[in-house]
């Protein structure tokens, strides 16, 4: 096979379930066929970011626990930290017969949310790929906080899209791609080949988890791919074990997998963070006045706009912002608790107790939604 003509970077993720075999353990031959084509984009002069799952699954029969597998989160970070070395002793193995060296990358939701994580994140994955490393990142699973973290790998290979300024994110899972129906129950389920923007009834269709074996599923494959789509990448959503799909996705070759077309308008990584990564706790509806300055002018909300609040949430959470219609146009992170936005509902900052934030939401914090 001919190398693919270098461009720019290319983010690949693959899950568990499409790593693993029935019994949930490292399937080599998979291993092998993702490194090969790696091995092929890099020898066309493409740099490739690796996102992989899979430790969990490479430590569990070492502990014998592969069957029946846990649900204690505590024995599953331990088999993380167990099989984390394990599968990157794997990768090490099949990217060395191409004459590649792979490089580990753990990355944490700070790494995105704090400016001063997120350059020096990228610094190092750009020295990396300078020195010709094919860089394979992974959430720290053995010491994540369960309130804080990514919750997929599909998530975390977007954010990192983001990072290095990736020309593709491509995900690779069990499916061909977001087809038009479940195929175990309509035979005449499609495939649609091209989306160019991610609406409800998408996010409907996609559905709930993956497999038990994986943490995502087409849901959070589409999810990706819209916050790919906001970082201003192309996605695909494609199958792992379909021949050639990481050339053919990076070759637009057509019916490859589902493509989520890229935005003209490129959120920054923080606000990509606010509108994706953390959950809305609650929401604030504002007047009409407030919609249009927030929509217009790019200004924070005030006190004076809120109109009610919907939910209960501390301070510095995540919140949706909605019209006097109850459509949804942004998201933010608030800084009053859900009681004192009820409190100060309405009310001119000049008559705010002095200890108050001027702001409810600032700006910084503030990303519209569609």
């Amino acid at each position: 096979m001919a190398p693919v003509a270098g461009r720019g970077v290319v983010v690949v993720k693959i899950g568990t379930s499409s790593l693993t075999d029935e019994r949930g353990i490292i399937a080599l031959a998979a291993v092998a066929k993702l490194c090969a084509e790696l091995a092929q984009v890099r020898a066309g002069g493409r740099p490739v970011v690796l996102v992989t799952s899979g430790a969990i699954a490479a430590g569990l029969p070492v502990l014998g626990l592969a069957d029946p597998r846990p649900t204690d989160s505590r024995v599953l970070q331990a088999a993380s930290a167990v099989g984390q070395s394990r599968l990157l002793a794997t990768y090490d193995e099949a990217f060395a017969a191409h004459g590649l060296v792979a490089g580990q990358v753990l990355l944490s939701p700070n790494d995105f949310f704090d400016r001063r994580q997120y350059l020096h994140a990228r610094q190092t994955l750009e020295v990396l790929l300078d020195l010709g490393v094919v860089p394979i990142v992974n959430e720290n699973d053995a010491v994540a906080d369960d309130e804080i973290r990514f919750g997929d790998n599909d998530r975390l290979a977007a954010l990192v899209a983001h990072l290095v300024h990736a020309e593709v994110l491509l995900l690779l899972t069990d499916a061909p791609g977001l087809l038009t129906g479940d195929p175990r129950v309509d035979a005449g389920a499609t495939l649609i080949s091209e989306i160019v923007e991610v609406d409800q009834g998408l996010e409907q269709l996609a559905g709930g988890a993956g497999s038990a074996r994986g943490s995502g599923g087409m849901a959070s494959k589409l999810a990706a791919a819209k916050i790919a789509a906001w970082s201003g990448v192309r996605a695909v959503i494609a199958a792992a074990d379909r021949p050639a799909v990481i050339v053919d996705a990076l070759d637009e070759v057509p019916g490859v997998g589902t493509v989520v077309v890229p935005r003209s308008h490129r959120l920054g990584a923080r606000k990509l963070w606010i509108a994706f990564a953390l959950p809305a706790e609650g929401r604030i509806q504002v007047d009409a006045g407030a919609e249009a300055a927030l929509t217009g002018r790019g200004v924070s909300l005030l006190p004076a706009g809120v109109l009610e609040a919907e939910g209960k949430w501390e301070a510095d959470a995540a919140v949706e912002v909605c019209g006097p219609d109850g459509r949804v146009f942004a998201k933010g992170l608030c800084r009053y608790g859900s009681d004192l936005v009820r409190e100060l509902a309405g009310r001119h900052t000049t008559t705010l107790p002095p200890e108050v934030s001027r702001e409810v939401i600032h700006r910084d914090d503030l990303v519209l939604v569609p």
